[in-house]
């Protein structure tokens, strides 16, 4: 026999965990990947490069948003394809005859006429149904939040799984039906969220479930009900070499920014509306710069007419990395007005550039933002009053931007980069593949 019809046969033989030393030959799973619609896409790309780095084969296998990956870095993508039932400029679509091919399609078709969110089980059950066919060609498959039905069982088929939950989305579900207004709003709310009993259910039965802070650990163990030996803190972190200071960008007086969906009540956006109008009667040239998209109508668009900010509210989507960086590189303040976030992205890449944040204390926050004073300025959730104090005293005070700005890049190089979530997200396949190999009855394909 041949070395390479040895290599062949042996890539097809997950009798075993791989060794300790041995790169390891990944399925990255992602139902939402492009990394300009949330936190999951961004974190596939920078995982994906880091994992590909430490000498890992990777393979994403994503849907509609495909996932953009870093070119030049040896990580494959594999597009599973849905009905893209919410693309834009048609949302909410009914596909042609001739685009449903089989019985999952009809199914996401009718979870969306009946006005649920059917992408995490439909995009799991064409994702064991590719992993089916090609059983042994993986050491570990990689969920990244879809917690779908067809995921329950891969280790039988001889994939050894791990999950990250981000945070567990019931959360955002609660907090929508806080902000519902009316009963018919509210039971819209619920059949849009009715995926969030499958992610329950699906969660309880996971071997080995990947977070990305205390908080998020907490939350898993409460909400899904998962038990705490299951669950492992990796925290993720920012791309320090992208998000850097730069003193050739000029600082623009007065510009605060922040990243957020407009009326999506989880990121808060409403009260750091409300803050910079208390702002701007001391300081008229406070203005807010929002990354993300602009609503015609709701609460945020509301704001800004009731206090007279048309002007003094920018909204910029679409921008390259490049363009974001000097963005926040520019800005006086970065904040992050969350009422919750399971790890909050933004305030890492704002601190990793040296622009001083001012945040909440919601959910995980802190954990990434450090103490009040210290790395930031921290303020209760929801208290737009109190946030107004807080980009007041900042705006005011050069020296005090200066040192937290400082503080907050030297504490993302210490805790939240990358690489050390690569590292670490590593660590946790090798032990899920070493448990799996030795569990009774583990599949061979």
């Amino acid at each position: 026999m041949t070395a390479e019809a040895i290599r062949a046969t042996a890539s097809h033989l997950p009798d075993s965990a791989p060794p300790a030393d041995r790169p390891l030959r990944i399925a990255l799973l992602t139902y939402k990947g492009n990394p300009f619609c949330g936190g999951q896409g961004v974190y596939v790309r920078h995982l994906s490069r880091e994992l590909a780095r430490l000498g890992h084969r990777v393979e994403v296998i994503g849907a509609q948003p495909y996932p953009v990956l870093d070119e030049g870095e040896g990580v494959a993508l594999t597009e599973l394809p849905s009905l893209d039932l919410y693309r834009q400029p048609d949302p909410f679509r009914t596909p042609k005859r001739e685009e449903y091919r089989d019985w999952i399609d009809a199914l996401e078709v009718a979870t969306m006429w009946t006005g649920g969110f059917p992408e995490p089980l439909t995009f799991s059950l064409r994702a064991r149904r590719h992993l089916a066919a090609r059983a042994g060609q993986f050491d570990v498959v990689h969920d990244n939040q879809t917690l779908g039905y067809g995921l329950l069982g891969l280790e039988r088929l001889g994939f050894p799984l791990v999950t990250t939950i981000h945070h567990p989305i019931t959360v955002d579900r609660q907090l929508e039906l806080d902000a519902a207004d009316g009963r018919r709003r509210r039971a819209s709310v619920r059949r849009w969220y009715g995926f969030t009993r499958m992610q329950k259910r699906v969660a309880r039965r996971l071997p080995s479930v990947l977070t990305v802070s205390g908080s998020s650990r907490r939350e898993i163990v409460e909400h899904l009900g998962v038990r705490e030996e299951r669950v492992h803190v990796v925290p993720i972190g920012a791309d320090t070499e992208l998000f850097s200071p730069d003193p050739g960008i000029p600082e623009i007086p007065g510009r605060i920014v922040t990243t957020s969906s407009a009326d999506v009540p989880l990121k808060g956006l409403v009260h750091l509306v409300e803050a910079l109008a208390k702002v701007r009667t001391e300081q008229p040239d406070a203005h807010l710069v929002v990354v993300g998209r602009r609503a015609d109508d709701g609460p945020v668009a509301a704001a800004i007419e009731r206090y007279g900010l048309e002007g003094a509210v920018r909204f910029v989507k679409g921008i390259s990395d490049p363009e974001l960086v000097d963005l926040v590189r520019g800005a006086q303040i970065a904040c992050v007005p969350s009422l919750y976030e399971g790890f909050s992205l933004p305030a890492a890449e704002a601190m990793a550039t040296g622009t001083p944040l001012a945040a909440t204390t919601g959910g995980a926050i802190p954990e990434v933002a450090g103490a009040d004073g210290e790395t930031c300025l921290a303020v209760p959730p929801g208290d737009s009053g109190a946030l107004a104090a807080a980009l007041g005293r900042l705006l005011g005070d050069a020296e005090l931007r200066r040192r937290l700005g400082t503080a907050g890049r030297e504490r993302v190089l210490r805790r939240f980069t990358w690489r050390q979530a690569a590292i670490g997200t590593v660590e946790r396949y090798r032990s899920a593949a070493a448990s799996d190999a030795g569990s009774p009855g583990r599949g061979r394909g």
